[in-house]
């Protein structure tokens, strides 16, 4: 068969001969449509909204130990309220899901319950203060249960919320509580540190009071003061040996006494050890000297009386040398003590300069771990301080906190299914369908419906046509499927009408108030 344009009478045509086929399609997925949003079982949805509150306080002010973002914090929180202990004790309390519990798992209702759970964020453009960007800061955020049951939805949100606010204000005390004794804990070891290290240095600058770096000048003052010193004694010794020469000479050619027997007995005397060193005491010499020597101390002593035979030299000049020589002697001798005094000492410091360098380093080390420690401690004490005031802050609730301003309701009407947008797709879906049932029909059908279609295929011309022939029965046919068919589509407008008021009304309270209306039985 060739093909034609179609006009708008061959329309008019295909949808009387296709009515049917356009119909039944369209009705029975209307109906399924309808089925599936009427058999859908209400969802409710209970939400409380949470506001974020930044701490009365400012921060220049108060630093809080809780680190973190709010995003952060309340993920964190989020995760330990939907632990598996926590949902089921919640599921056993209000008896959740009971038409799951007898063929699911624990595990398996609680996934469920989390499916069910939805903690939306708020956010807002502001200004980051530190950088001065532009940033998406959370104020807010929304905590939410679906459920089959009105009535306990609202009750589950309402323990998920109070669960939110307690497990917050508890992490946060526990956690600037933590903090707070871990700072005074490490306070007290880096104090304990400190004064130990105190001890150490005070023992050792009592062990080397005299070789510590801030002694160094004063040692070399000391060790060039005795260089010094010892340099001016040398000279001074030097001076006092060459008086003593000089005197010993002068002394030397002084007789020592002005008596002739006092000189002739000192005479004798020597003349008698030099005998005695070469004979005995029988030798004749020998012998006669002494009786010489008796004979002239007896002299003497008449004269002088025998205490005073020993007496000192009476040359006055011989005299006079003679103490000046024993000054001098007795100042070299001193002289020489303090020297040896002053070498000691010089020794002493020249030590002190040597060792200091090896001081130094190790009473370097001692300050620099007692400087360190000490402005460790200084830096926890203050930490310590500051966790402190930001325990006293989040006692009494004046830090960062999370506020319900909008507590859980109770659902009016069902949050889901949207049985008028599933009764919407299943009409469109109904009319594609018998359009497309309708079309498949009439393409497939290779049926002569018209006398031009006859002159298009035999390529003859149409000489006359005979008209349809109208019986009475066939008039009394017609009129019965013109009456069905006004039946059938004032029953489709009743079906759609109710379906629209199923859909767009809650089934719940529809069958309530259907139930009120009805009479008592």
């Amino acid at each position: 068969m060739e093909e034609h344009p179609l006009v708008l009478g061959d329309y008019v045509d295909i949808l009387k001969r296709r009515k049917w086929a356009l119909a039944v399609p369209a009705i029975i997925v209307v109906l399924v449509a309808g089925l599936v949003a009427l058999l859908l079982p209400s969802i409710y949805k209970s939400s409380a909204t949470i506001l974020i509150e930044e701490q009365d306080i400012p921060a220049e002010f108060v630093m809080t130990t809780v680190t973190g973002y709010a995003e952060q914090r309340i993920q964190s929180t989020q995760q330990r309220i939907m632990s598996t202990g926590r949902l089921v004790e919640i599921i056993d309390r209000f008896n959740l899901y009971p038409e799951y519990k007898d063929r699911w798992t624990t595990e398996e209702i609680v996934e469920k319950m989390r499916d069910d759970i939805h903690l939306d964020l708020i956010s807002v453009d502001t200004i980051d203060r530190r950088t001065g960007r532009p940033t998406a800061a959370t104020i807010a955020f929304t905590l939410s249960y679906e459920g089959k049951d009105a009535a306990t939805v609202q009750r589950v949100a309402d323990r998920l919320v109070s669960l939110f606010l307690s497990e917050n204000l508890e992490v946060r005390q526990r956690q600037t509580t933590e903090t707070t004794e871990f700072l005074k804990e490490e306070t007290d070891r880096v104090g304990a540190q400190l004064a130990e290290l105190e001890e150490k240095i005070t023992v050792f600058k009592a062990q080397h009071v005299n070789a510590l770096p801030e002694m160094l000048q004063v040692n070399l003052q000391s060790l060039n003061s005795m260089e010094t010193n010892l340099q001016r004694m040398d000279e001074q010794i030097r001076s006092l040996r060459e008086r003593e020469g000089y005197l010993r000479t002068q002394l030397s050619s002084i007789p020592e006494m002005e008596d002739p027997e006092k000189e002739r007995l000192k005479v004798l005397e020597m003349e008698l050890v030099n005998l005695k060193s070469k004979f005995t005491d029988d030798y004749p010499d020998v012998k006669k000297l002494r009786l010489e020597i008796a004979e002239l101390e007896s002299r003497l002593a008449k004269k002088n009386g025998p205490e005073n035979r020993h007496e000192q030299p009476d040359n006055t000049a011989y005299i006079t040398l003679a103490a000046q020589l024993s000054s001098t002697r007795a100042e070299i001798k001193s002289m020489l003590m303090q020297k040896t005094d002053m070498t000691a000492k010089t020794e002493t410091y020249r030590q002190r300069i040597e060792t200091t360098p090896k001081i130094e380093q190790a009473y370097n080390a001692l300050l620099v771990d007692r400087n360190n420690t000490r402005a460790k401690y200084e830096d926890l004490l203050r930490k310590a301080m500051e966790a402190n005031v930001a325990l006293g802050l989040e006692k009494e609730q004046k830090g960062e906190r999370f506020t319900l301003i909008d507590p859980a309701r109770r659902p009016e009407k069902p949050f889901k299914p949207n049985r008028l947008a599933i009764g919407l797709i299943g009409v469109v879906l109904g009319i594609g369908a018998g359009v497309g049932f309708a079309a498949i029909r009439e393409f497939s059908d290779q049926a002569v419906r018209a006398p031009q279609d006859i002159a298009r295929i035999s390529h003859l011309p149409l000489l006359v046509s005979i008209p349809t022939i109208m019986t009475p029965l066939d008039r009394r046919n017609l009129r019965r499927k013109r009456m069905m068919w006004g039946l059938m589509s004032v029953l489709a407008c009743g079906v759609g009408i109710l379906a629209f008021h199923f859909l767009v009304m809650d089934l719940d309270v529809f069958w309530a108030k259907l139930m009120r209306r009805l009479p008592p039985m």
